[in-house]
């Protein structure tokens, strides 16, 4: 039996394994010190480099599958990360609001331990509709931003806030379900297996 490891600290993307009842367990990781540096012209390779690397850092208690994921934003090449402070987290929003940004999420599966890795990305394109001033004072007043890549939770109040998406939904959540499923594919889980046998996945994977 091969558990699948969490090397994450989002409570989202916890949230999302359990809902479709996928069993994982959280596990700790070490620091990411050495972060690859972005290039707007290929913001996907960072993400998935990000991704990649947090895999390694993982610290799994046993062999098994340690899953590492890295969510960006991305509006006109410029990267939205968690805002620092309300100012940083107004600048994004009033950068976002009325236009469209991508959120890229890198995914990799470290199998352990022999090393094997497999990564890839997802991503999704957003359109904000348009904001007053009023409207990003109330919502930064709300604390959601602030632990968020490009401020703001598509999945609490930030959703008022989206008037579009194009692309998988739960990929700005922060964990591309539909990817995921193709990266244990890789693997030999079959996606019907995941879908037939959640709740005893165990005995897959």
């Amino acid at each position: 039996m091969r558990p699948l490891y969490l090397a994450s600290d989002s409570p989202r993307r916890s949230e999302l394994l359990a809902r479709v009842g996928i069993p994982f367990e959280k596990i700790s990781r070490r620091e990411v010190l050495d972060i690859p540096p972005f290039d707007p012209l290929t913001p996907e390779r960072y993400a998935v480099e990000l991704a990649v690397r947090k895999a390694r850092s993982g610290l799994p208690p046993a062999p098994g599958l340690v899953l590492g994921c890295d969510t960006i934003v991305v509006q006109q090449g410029r990267l939205l990360e968690k805002p620092a402070t309300d100012d940083v987290a107004r600048e994004y929003l009033r950068l976002l609001q009325g236009s469209t940004h991508t959120v890229i999420t890198g995914i990799a599966l470290l199998d352990t331990p022999d090393g094997r890795i497999e990564a890839d990305f997802e991503a999704t394109d957003v359109l904000f509709a348009p904001m007053t001033a009023e409207e990003i004072d109330a919502y930064i007043a709300t604390g959601e931003p602030m632990d968020k890549a490009g401020a703001y939770g598509i999945q609490e109040k930030g959703a008022l806030l989206v008037r579009e998406i194009r692309g998988d939904y739960f990929n700005v959540v922060g964990l591309p379900l539909f990817r995921l499923t193709a990266l244990l594919h890789r693997f030999s889980i079959k996606r019907l297996e995941i879908v037939s046998k959640a709740n005893s996945l165990n005995n897959i994977l």
